[in-house]
Order: structure tokens, then sequence, then C-alpha cells
């Protein structure tokens, strides 16, 4: 089905719906806008971001081999000949283990150099048994990189939760045009239908030949009427194609697609709001709220990071020596080569700061997102009432056509029987059409509601994550 509006959308002629018209529902409008529109995609590539540097976090603990060979060759002797070996693997807690290979020789080389005849073969580990041990620069940015993935994917479901919410408004504008456009030809080829009766009876001599200029009157101003809203249909159909893109090429939207009449029935199905209830509502699942939420775990993984920082920095590396490959089979423990390194700043007063600063961040997301929940929680409720009432405003309307189309219909069988003047049937009339007018409104109020609880609670349907 969707390849069949893309298809129209497009311009393509197909025989659907009889007399050339193609109706384009909410639902495939927004199936096509969810697939092919640049801005979702664009969102998307928050995500690909946030791989990213998952995967650049993770490469902090990638296993390293380093090689350094370093010689000197003058006149013949061989003053140094430096060749050293490690491979090193990190892991998370701060401990770096250790293997490498020593073969040093030469003349002039510094003894504390020298392995003799043979190479040296070490095997050890460093250990931070301060700063760093718990937590260090990189175990918090591997944290922090998981933590903006999830962050990410909460925000791009808030940026396709914007776009499809404008989109969907656009499609209620489109919407409301279109029955206010039929209206208006509906009465304007009454009015031209009346003209045309009210010209034969004033040509019998049934009529006072005022009628005509009153029913000519009447005509025009429908007509007038007429051309200002197909006026207002097209610009609300090139609004909607802002929204229409097909394999990254924007489409304009053909005259021949209209919109779906009874959206009002579908539209709480399209947008997954359907049984929707404030006793159901769970405001921690709002994407908003967990993007707030795992900022605030970014900031305490930040915040543990400054306040380890207060440590001092006490490294200790201790590896075992052998000349033999086998140094499992050949431990001696008396052969080792060890070292400890300390430091700390004397007043520390760089790390109180960076720890004071990531206070001060946690505690301003803290009460973002208080106030975030609490302003959702009214809005939402804002949004319900709103809803339920516009459903009370547009039946109410519904009964004011009614009543307005019966009034027409009496004062025309008035006027067939000689009761009644055209004034008060043309009177009746624009009545009628203003109460149709104010329903329609009433129903475009009611669909831009539901699409802001849409937007507000921000849930997007099965088949729409599906392609996320």
């Amino acid at each position: 089905m969707k390849t069949l509006f893309i298809l129209l959308l497009i311009g393509i002629q197909l025989p659907v719906l009889g007399q050339n018209l193609h109706q384009l529902s909410l639902e495939e409008f927004l199936g096509i806008v969810k697939t092919h529109h640049p801005l979702l995609k664009q969102a998307n590539l928050a995500l690909s971001d946030a791989q990213a540097k998952l995967l650049k976090a993770r490469g902090a603990f990638d296993p390293k081999i380093e090689l350094d060979n370093n010689k000197k060759e003058f006149k013949g002797t061989t003053y140094f000949n430096q060749l050293n070996a490690a491979f090193k693997i990190p892991s998370w807690y701060g401990i770096e283990f250790k293997a490498a290979v020593e073969d040093n020789y030469g003349n002039y080389l510094n003894p504390q150099y020298y392995t003799a005849d043979q190479k040296l073969y070490q095997v050890g580990a460093e250990v931070s048994l301060a700063k760093g041990l718990l937590i260090n620069e990189r175990m918090a940015t591997l944290k922090q990189a998981k933590l903006y993935k999830q962050q990410a994917k909460a925000e791009n479901q808030l940026a396709v939760n914007e776009l499809l919410y404008e989109a969907t408004n656009a499609y209620f504008n489109w919407l409301k045009s279109y029955k206010e456009q039929l209206i208006f030809g509906e009465f304007t080829l009454n009015a031209m239908n009346r003209l045309n009766s009210i010209e034969k009876s004033v040509t019998l001599g049934e009529r006072p030949p005022i009628d005509i200029t009153e029913a000519k009157i009447a005509y025009n101003s429908r007509k007038l009427s007429q051309e200002k809203a197909r006026l207002n249909y097209i610009k609300a159909g090139l609004a909607l194609s802002n929204y229409l893109w097909i394999d990254e090429v924007p489409v304009e939207l053909k005259k021949e697609m209209i919109p779906d009449i009874n959206t009002l029935n579908k539209v709480e199905s399209v947008l997954a709001i359907d049984g929707f209830s404030l006793e159901s509502l769970a405001l921690e699942s709002h994407p908003k709220l967990r993007s707030l939420t795992y900022k605030k775990e970014t900031l305490q993984v930040e915040k543990r990071l400054q306040l380890n920082n207060l440590l001092p920095t006490i490294n200790v590396q201790y590896n075992f020596l052998n000349q033999s490959s086998d140094i499992i089979n050949n431990l001696n423990p008396t052969n080792y080569k060890a070292g400890l390194t300390f430091q700390m700043p004397l007043f520390l007063r760089k790390e109180r700061a960076n720890l004071q600063l990531a206070t001060i961040k946690l505690q301003s997301v803290e009460w973002d997102q208080l106030q975030t929940k609490l302003s959702l929680k009214n809005k939402i409720s804002a949004i319900v009432t709103e809803i339920e009432s516009y459903s009370n405003q547009l039946l109410i309307n519904k009964e004011i056509v009614s009543d307005y189309q019966k009034l027409l219909s009496g004062e025309e069988r008035k006027f067939e029987l000689g009761e009644s003047a055209l004034f008060y049937i043309i009177t009746r009339e624009s009545k009628l059409i203003e109460s149709k007018l104010k329903e329609i409104d009433a129903e475009y109020t009611l669909l831009v509601s539901k699409s802001k609880l849409f937007n507000v609670i921000s849930t997007t349907s099965p088949e729409w994550n599906e392609n996320s």
C-alpha cells in the first residue's frame, strides 16, 4: 500500500477510488515521513555519533604492543644496541599487566640497561593504590560513553516525535482546508442552481426581477468564498509537501491526492494514544526524563572521578625478571624490578574546584528533573482536559449544524409555497455555512489537541520503533 501512495505522490496516475482522486490517510502520510524525511535521518546520526564515542572509549582498554630499538655504530665500534619490546593489557580497575623482553648490549651502554649475553624477560603489573584505583579517566570515559548512547536514544525519540507532531498538524490543516473547500463548493453549486431556477421563475412571471439580483449576489459571494477556500487548500497542500520526501528527493503533493475525511475516528490508534489515561501514566519512562536521568548518571560518574582526584597518586610496579622465556616455570622472586611513584599537590585547589563544578552541574540537573516532571504532569493534565472539552464542543456544534439544516429546509419549503422570501433562505444558508465552518474548526482543534498529547507523552507506534 505504501508503494502505491509513493507512486501517486511522484505523479504516476493510477485508477484508485474513482474520479481520479486518491486518498492519503494520516497513517500512510506519517509512514512516508518516518521512512524518508531527511531530518529524521539526521536525528538518527546522533545514535551513530554516540556509538562511535563508545567505540572510542573502549579503545582505551585495548592491549598494546610497544617496540623500541636504538642502535649506534661509529668507526666499527658498537656503542650500544637497545631492543625493548612490551605487551601491555589495561584492566578495568587501575591495574595494567605487562610482559616485556629486553636485549641490550654495547661498549658504551649504560650499565643499568645491560642484559648480558642473553635476552632479559620480565612479566609483572603496575597498580594504582589510591588515585585511579576504583575509578580513573579511562573508566569514567567508558561509563559516560555508555550513558551518552542511552541519552542519545531518548533525545532521538524526542526529535522524531517533534517532527511527526509538526507533520501531523500540517496534515490536519490540509484536512481542514479540504473540508472547507467542499462546503463552499457545495453551497456555491446550490446558489448557482437557485439563481438559474429564479431566472426561469422571473421569465415566467412567478418572481419579481429583484430576486435575480439578490440570488446573483448570494452566488457571487459563495464563489468568492470558494475561491478563498481553494487558495487555502493549495497553500495547505504545499505546506504538507514540506514533509514529503522520496529517496532524498522532495516531492510535491499532486492535486489528485485528498485527505481522509474520517481521520478523527482513527487518529488515536495512528498516534498510539488510544486508551491513554492519567492513572496509567508512567512519567519515569518519558524520553525527556530518561534523557535527564542519563545526564544525571553521567555527572555522577564525573563527580566520583573528581572526588577520586583528591587522593594522592601512588603507583606501584613489580616485574619478575628471568633470562629464560619460560618465566612461569623458572620463577625466581629474588630477580625483580620494582618501583614506587608518589605525587600529591599541597593545596589541591584545581581538584577541589573541579569537584565543586561537578557538584553544581549535578544539582542543576536534579532540579531540572523535578521541574520537568512537574511540568510534564501538568501539561498532560491540561491537554487531557482540553480534549474532553473540545470533544463536547464538537458534539454541540454538530447539534447546531443539524438544527440550522432543519431551519434552512423549512425555509426552502415555505419559499416553494410562496410563504417566504429569498432573503430568509440566504440568511438561513449563511448561518448554516457559518455553523459548519465552526464544526470543522472544532474538529481541527480537537485533532490538534490529540497530536499535542502524542507529542507531550512522546510515544510512537510499534511499527515506527521497528524502523528506528
